[in-house]
């Protein structure tokens, strides 16, 4: 665990979040113990530009980012700008918008699943993301990130950025740091096909997410699907 310095640091959780799941839970507290960071701010997405429509309501994917994480070692804070942005949403303008309301000296960190990771070099502006943050990325289990699911150009950025936790809590941005040992393996269609069934998937979501899940009758079968 990186040994905290002055500098303030904060950690970045984003993600559709359609529903939120124990892979997100898990990831989060995965860096909070290895980077003891002052904060983690959780950033549900709005219009993802790479996905199709999301299934809950906006209001239905926060309220269960509270339900889920409201137990963390660290203060937990939810921002909705991605939501409230009326445009398709990109995390370099995410990025750039937290790093002008924080400051150039925050260290600043933002925390991927290995299915974002995948793909992370079809983002916007993708290698731009480490003007203003570090990338921590979780790899999925049985595989390294130099492995034919990552391309090679995220694998040599990766590979040129990457910096011990401690390093990067006492810096502000452009580091990279891969998690090999986080063995979380569970997807958000997967949770959604179990909820659609009728099952309640116990092992891959939180049971207050799951409580609100069912008092509120999310995910169940749509026009005859």
């Amino acid at each position: 665990m990186a040994s905290p310095s002055s500098r303030p640091c904060i950690a970045l959780l984003g993600g559709s979040f359609d529903p939120v799941h124990n892979g997100h839970v898990a990831l989060g507290n995965y860096f909070i113990e290895l980077f003891a960071p002052d904060l983690l701010r959780v950033i549900p997405a709005g219009n993802p530009w790479q996905k199709d429509g999301l299934q809950a309501a906006p209001q239905d994917r926060v309220e269960m980012l509270r339900c889920a994480f409201d137990q963390q070692a660290i203060p937990v804070q939810f921002d909705l700008q991605e939501i409230e942005r009326d445009t398709a949403t990109y995390t370099i303008d995410t990025l750039r918008a937290i790093r002008a309301e924080i400051g150039a000296e925050t260290s600043l960190m933002f925390l991927i699943g290995a299915d974002q990771l995948q793909h992370l070099d079809t983002w916007q502006e993708w290698q731009q993301l480490f003007d203003y943050a570090h990338i921590c990325a979780a790899s999925r289990p049985g595989f390294a990130i130099d492995a034919s699911q990552v391309s090679p150009a995220v694998t040599a950025e990766f590979a040129r950025r990457a910096g011990t936790p401690e390093q990067i809590r006492n810096t502000p941005h452009g580091l990279s740091y891969l998690a090999e040992n986080l063995a979380v393996d569970i997807s958000a269609t997967e949770v959604r096909a179990a909820l659609n069934r009728g099952d309640r998937p116990e092992m891959l979501v939180p049971r207050r997410v799951l409580d609100y899940i069912e008092q509120h009758h999310l995910y169940k079968k749509l026009h005859g699907h």
